[in-house]
């Protein structure tokens, strides 16, 4: 998925600053999709509306620059459109846990007790926030979307609260996993 569809599906929504957008992108709805950087959004935006896609209109602020707000055209819905059709790339999944974990041996049973309980908290965390989400929205595809990550989210919380303790032993040595010599 493009930064280009990224925006397009937030105009979708309604008129937005640049600003807006990226918080949208980080900490919004949307920051579940894919990784935006704030580098991108701008060019993005001054492209689509380059080809037509979005307008913008400049509204003053007291004491401020003037905001620029985009609107989608009915040129950008048609490329959304357009944009929704194409195959989905694989799903990103990228954990800094993940790494911790697969070296536990060398990182040791405090560094990986602390690695799990931050894990299960921030876990915990996203499951309240998409929970909240959840509650509050009536669009049907934001219910859906949300109801899977809850299942994602809710499985590895449960995953690493059953088996969390197999990793301490792995970081312990004691169930490193490998065959026993023989006597």
């Amino acid at each position: 998925m493009s930064v280009k569809t990224l925006c397009l599906a937030i105009l979708n929504c309604g008129d937005t600053t640049g600003y807006e957008i990226r918080k949208h992108l980080t900490e919004g709805d949307f920051c579940y999709f894919e990784d935006a950087s704030y580098g991108s959004i701008y060019p993005t935006l001054a492209r689509l509306e380059t080809e037509g896609l979005v307008t913008v209109r400049e509204e003053p602020q007291p004491g401020k620059p003037a905001r620029k707000v985009y609107s989608i055209t009915d040129a950008g819905r048609a490329a959304f459109r357009e944009a929704l059709a194409e195959p989905p790339g694989p799903d990103t999944f990228r954990s800094p846990f993940l790494l911790v974990a697969m070296w536990a041996e060398l990182a040791g049973p405090d560094v990986i007790r602390q690695a799990l309980d931050e894990r299960i908290c921030n876990l915990k965390a996203e499951i309240a926030k998409l929970t909240a989400i959840r509650d509050a929205t009536s669009h049907p595809g934001t219910g859906f979307i949300v109801e899977y990550g809850l299942n994602c989210m809710t499985n590895d919380l449960a995953f690493l609260e059953r088996e969390g303790e197999r990793l301490i032993r792995i970081a312990s040595g004691a169930d490193a996993g490998l065959p026993q010599a023989a006597e």
